[in-house]
């Protein structure tokens, strides 16, 4: 019975999940980290369980191995980050069998660690010394150029000031000073200044007036000028001027710099003024006073200069060279240290026996894969020095087993679609079967252009033929999303073309490729209306105009038939055109809702006989498929009918009055679609009502009735617990795993969701023994008022959602009107508006705002709109009716997806 419903789908295949094992591993500790590099290498397919979650980390047997990996992680991010600053690529690692293997022959991993540890902390401490000397003289060098740059210029500015500066130093008094600088042309208050270092022994000790000289970046210069001159309150003498660019040797950054010289007179000025250019960040440096000295200056900084620069340059050819050696190992040892990380984090997660010889592991492993647990075993036992072998034993075990699909490269992105919604309860059906032709059948419906479809097939086709190559890249966050769902474009591309043609839309334009059909406007005797010319006005005119203006009847002649596939390119342009197709598509979206809706339904009448859960299948498939289809169901069907014989029944009218007036609202005949319509609604109407209570009731009444039976039978056994076992084969499970939970009952171990199928054997499976749920629950606490509540709930929520989720499909009507609307603007409004200019330029202009538009609104907008559209309905609409989504998904340890282990915190 399962295999039929389950439509002949393998076990392996996505239909549901894999069937899980619960395997007890006894390792000898001296082979241990042998046995699981061979289990992540080898099979990569155990999922283990954490036996010691009552520690912390730091309690843990191998907490100082992994503390040691993770020094040596932040090592290489360290190393990782120097190169990369150095603009060096690293080199690519391609993990062999032979390279990979930690510890399977060659050097004990122990002692493989201790070798790579020594060897990345002596690297370190190199690299770090190399910095610190480079970072050195890279400082040393800045400031001599920057020297070099003050003594330039600054001895123009001291020359442009030399007159006003002697004479101020033969000066007295301070009105003297005020004087001379007044002859110099300054200003003794002028506001600016940087700063510079005090001259030291170099200046007159003797004199009162001393300068400093240095730079000063160029936006901070007026405000240092400003606060100068109000500090010293006018009494300084400032010379400035533009030195271009130069590399600042504090930040190591090019920046736009000033020159400045500040004559001053007196302690409290410099003081003053050296606290000013702190503040500001200004780099003073020393500056003699007389020409001599500083020609005798300016030779020795040129000097020291060229020398400093040599050894700048072999400091910095020894530190690539360093890093370029790091570069070639840096992928080869992440990998190995990920890995025995990796190692580690596992062998944490088991139970050291009293004896300390052998650890204790428990893992999840699918069923099919067990063959190759135990072939990796052995070999890692013929590899290994230890004379004890591995024992492998299936356990049973309460908790929820994980769920595991196996996916390829096309179906892995549609899995993400219904994962990222929640991860399937184990064996229960799998939406992403359905979803890897509905989700992008229903994008195209609202997407359908062929125009349009065809350029998304060729950026599709171009990831997947590039995908190696791109796979082996580091792509931005976008174009890494858009490389994971290139088949899901593809796919998208595909069946827009699809319903492009039969929308029969290219760039918002219908294209004549299976002919038009044919019309003629025929007077009631027969003859064929003409125009002036004698000419027949069919097709020159709108269709209804044929019988509103002429008072003819529009009828195909005789050997013409209708166009074969896709809309009628003669409906294009004509008045009646909008509501054509907005009635052709609102019609469709019903009739796609409501049968998306029914394969949701029915994929829970899967679950509810894969589970064994015949209660569920009576008390609410039966009555919800019931009051969907006495509805919706009818709707759809009057909509065929009403396709197929032409009739003009209002079928607003006709639903409304079903309601209204059960029975009533066929006041003319001929909106009788249906012989015997009016009673065949009333029936419908009557059959919806009595579902909900059908719904509502039966259930928890039922699952009282046996709770209390149970009850009443075990108040009567000897022995307790030995009756409640016998009375489990008897009545079957109490409760299943939905009511179980709204009811607060506890479940033993409580992983997850609630266990589906089998109870507690060797191998947890979905078709296990039993009426039921494989007896869980049965020890907890039965509260009928909150299962009655759930019902209750339940009910309301799917009777409610008839109606919100077949409206909520509408908008695929919606959607394609607004995609085919906007393109249409965009063709006659910017395109053919442009053409019809007879402009060149216009003509190149609005191609190209046309492409523009077209990419950046229909192809990037519009498609993003038409996928979280698509979105919704599948996760809301269709799942909602069936899936639970309350699993947690199989992460297997396996050395070829540590990253993804990391992302999500498993290592």
């Amino acid at each position: 019975m399962n295999r039929l419903f389950d439509f002949g789908f393998k076990t392996k295949e996505l239909w549901r999940s894999e069937e899980m094992g619960l395997v007890r591993l006894l390792i000898p500790a001296e082979s241990a980290h042998e046995t699981v590099v061979a289990l992540g290498e080898e099979v990569g397919l155990l999922q283990f369980k954490d036996l010691n979650t009552d520690k912390s980390a730091f309690q843990r047997t191998f907490a100082n191995q992994v503390k040691r990996c993770d020094e040596m992680a932040r090592r290489l991010r360290f190393f990782a980050d120097q190169v990369a600053k150095e603009g060096i690529t690293p080199a690519a690692h391609v993990t062999t069998h032979s390279s990979a293997s930690s510890g399977s022959g060659g050097a004990h991993p122990t002692q493989e660690l201790d070798e790579l540890e020594s060897r990345l902390e002596e690297l370190e401490r190199e690299l770090l010394s190399l910095n610190e000397s480079t970072e050195r003289l890279d400082r040393t060098y800045y400031e001599l150029v920057e020297l070099e740059v003050v003594l330039e210029h600054a001895a123009r500015l001291f020359e442009k000031s030399g007159g006003a500066v002697g004479r101020v130093r033969a000066s007295e008094s301070t009105q003297d000073v005020a004087a001379a600088a007044a002859a110099a042309g300054g200003s003794a208050g002028a506001p600016s200044a940087p700063l510079l270092l005090e001259l030291g022994g170099q200046v007159d000790k003797v004199s009162r007036v001393g300068f400093v000289a240095g730079t000063l970046a160029s936006d901070k210069v007026p405000a240092f000028e400003r606060l100068l001159f109000r500090a010293t309150r006018g009494n300084v003498f400032l010379r400035q001027g533009s030195v271009g660019t130069v590399r600042d040797p504090v930040s190591n950054e090019t920046v736009a710099k000033h020159v400045f010289v500040v004559f001053f007179a007196g302690d409290r000025s410099r003081i003053k003024i050296m606290k000013i250019c702190e503040a500001f960040g200004a780099n003073r440096y020393p500056f003699p006073d007389d020409e001599a000295r500083q020609r005798s200056m300016r030779v020795e900084v040129a000097g020291r200069v060229r020398e400093l620069q040599t050894t700048v340059e072999a400091g910095a050819r020894h530190r690539r060279a360093l890093l370029q050696t790091l570069a070639a190992s840096l992928e080869a040892w992440s990998t190995q240290v990920r890995r025995e990380k990796a190692v580690y984090h596992t062998l944490n997660k088991m139970n050291v026996d009293v004896t300390s010889k052998v650890l204790v592991a428990e893992a999840w492993v699918p069923l099919a894969a067990q063959g190759e647990v135990a072939r990796a075993l052995r070999h890692s036992a013929a590899s290994s020095s230890t004379q004890l072998h591995v024992v492998m034993q299936s356990v049973s075990s309460p908790d929820t087993p994980p769920t595991y699909f196996r996916t390829s490269r096309f179906s892995a992105a549609f899995q993400g679609i219904v994962e990222a919604y929640g991860v399937a309860r184990y064996r229960e059906v799998n939406p992403a079967v359905l979803t890897l032709m509905t989700f992008p059948f229903l994008f195209a419906v609202m997407f359908g252009d062929f125009g349009h479809a065809i350029i998304m097939i060729a950026f599709a086709a171009v990831l997947v033929w590039k995908e190696k190559e791109l796979g082996r890249q580091t792509l931005g966050d976008i174009l890494q999303m858009l490389y994971g769902g290139r088949y899901i474009i593809l796919m998208m591309g595909i069946y827009s073309f699809y319903l492009g043609l039969i929308y029969n839309e290219f760039f918002s334009m219908p294209v004549i490729i299976f002919g038009r059909t044919k019309f003629k406007c025929f007077h009631a005797d027969g003859s064929e209306i003409l125009n002036d010319a004698g000419q027949p006005i069919t097709n020159s005119i709108d269709p209804r105009d044929c019988s509103m203006v002429y008072g003819g009847v529009l009828k195909m002649p005789p050997g013409s038939a209708p166009v074969v596939f896709g809309m009628d390119p003669i409906w294009h342009g004509r008045k009646t055109e909008l509501s054509y197709f907005n009635s052709i598509k609102m019609k469709m979206s019903i009739l796609l809702g409501v049968t998306h809706m029914n394969f949701g339904i029915l994929n829970s009448l899967y679950n509810n006989l894969f589970f064994r859960d015949y209660l569920s299948i009576w008390a609410e498939f039966v009555p919800q498929m019931i009051f969907l289809n006495s509805i919706f169901g009818y709707l759809c069907v009057l909509i065929v009918i009403k396709w197929c014989t032409g009739k003009l029944t209002d079928l607003y009218h006709v639903m409304i009055y079903m309601f209204l007036s059960p029975g009533g609202g066929f006041d003319d005949p001929s909106q009788i679609l249906i012989a015997g319509q009016p009673g065949l609604q009333v029936f419908l109407l009557l059959v919806a009502f009595v579902a909900v209570p059908w719904m509502l009731l039966p259930k928890p009444l039922i699952l009282k009735k046996r709770h209390d039976a149970l009850q009443a039978a075990a108040a009567h056994a000897d022995g307790g617990g030995g009756g409640g076992v016998e009375l489990t084969a008897t009545y079957g499970a109490l409760l299943s795993g939905d009511e179980e939970d709204s009811a607060g009952l506890t479940r033993p171990g409580g992983a997850g969701g609630g266990r589906r199928g089998g109870g507690g054997g060797a191998v947890a499976h979905g078709g296990g023994g039993g009426d039921g749920h494989g007896g869980d629950g049965h020890g907890g606490r039965f509260d009928f008022g909150e299962i009655m509540v759930h019902q209750m709930i339940h009910t309301i929520e799917f009777v409610l959602n008839a109606v919100s989720n077949t409206a909520s499909y509408l908008r695929l009507w919606a959607l394609s009107l607004a995609h085919s609307q906007l393109a249409g603007v965009f063709y006659d409004r910017v395109l053919m508006a442009a053409i019809a200019s007879g402009n060149i330029a216009a003509m190149i202009i609005g191609f190209f705002v046309f492409a523009c538009a077209t990419l950046g609104v229909l192809m990037v907008m519009e498609s993003l709109s038409a996928f979280l559209h698509a979105l919704r309905l599948h996760w809301v609409e269709y799942q909602g009716k069936f899936y639970k989504g309350d699993g947690y998904k199989f992460m297997p340890f396996n050395f070829a997806n540590l990253k993804q282990l990391e992302d999500a915190g498993a290592l």
